[in-house]
């Protein structure tokens, strides 16, 4: 299995894109992050859903947790409310590592490698030209683990 055999068609955003319309993308399609793209259309860099909820959470309360509890929950149910007007690119951190591209010709097990040394839940599957990187799909780990166990014949057919 290649890189660019695995890779599917993945839900992209760019810096510029409205905040909670990709949250919205994230939970409609139960996306573990999105690849964000630069103004050229390629990877920038990967906001995981995780980073996206901290966003959700008032500063006070992540310095300290035991404030969560005095919350009540009407406010509680309003956190979204912290992405209106906001950009995707204010909600990446500080300094957004640049997403894992694998090349089309990597195998299986390269990006596997790949995934699990950057610890990223996604890796972009890219082609290198002298006009710039070329996206040719995303390689999730569930995806990946999913092609895995189905070629030593491991997934259950139930």
């Amino acid at each position: 299995m290649r890189a660019r055999d695995l890779a599917v068609e993945y839900e992209t955003v760019s810096v510029d894109s409205d905040a909670l319309e990709a949250a919205r993308l994230m939970a409609e399609h139960k996306l573990p992050g999105l690849l964000v793209l630069d103004e050229r259309g390629e990877p920038k860099a990967i906001l995981p859903a995780s980073q996206m909820v901290k966003v959700l959470v008032p500063a006070y309360v992540i310095e300290d947790p035991t404030l969560a509890a005095v919350v009540d929950e009407p406010h509680a149910d309003r956190l979204c409310q912290a992405l209106a007007g906001r950009r995707v690119g204010e909600c990446l951190s500080g300094q957004p590592t640049k997403p894992p591209i694998a090349e089309p010709d990597d195998t299986a097990l390269e990006v596997a490698a790949l995934m699990a040394r950057v610890r990223s839940p996604l890796v972009a599957v890219a082609e290198r030209a002298k006009d710039g990187t070329h996206l040719l799909g995303v390689i999730t780990a569930s995806h990946l683990l999913h092609a895995l166990l189905s070629a030593a014949g491991e997934v259950r057919r139930d």
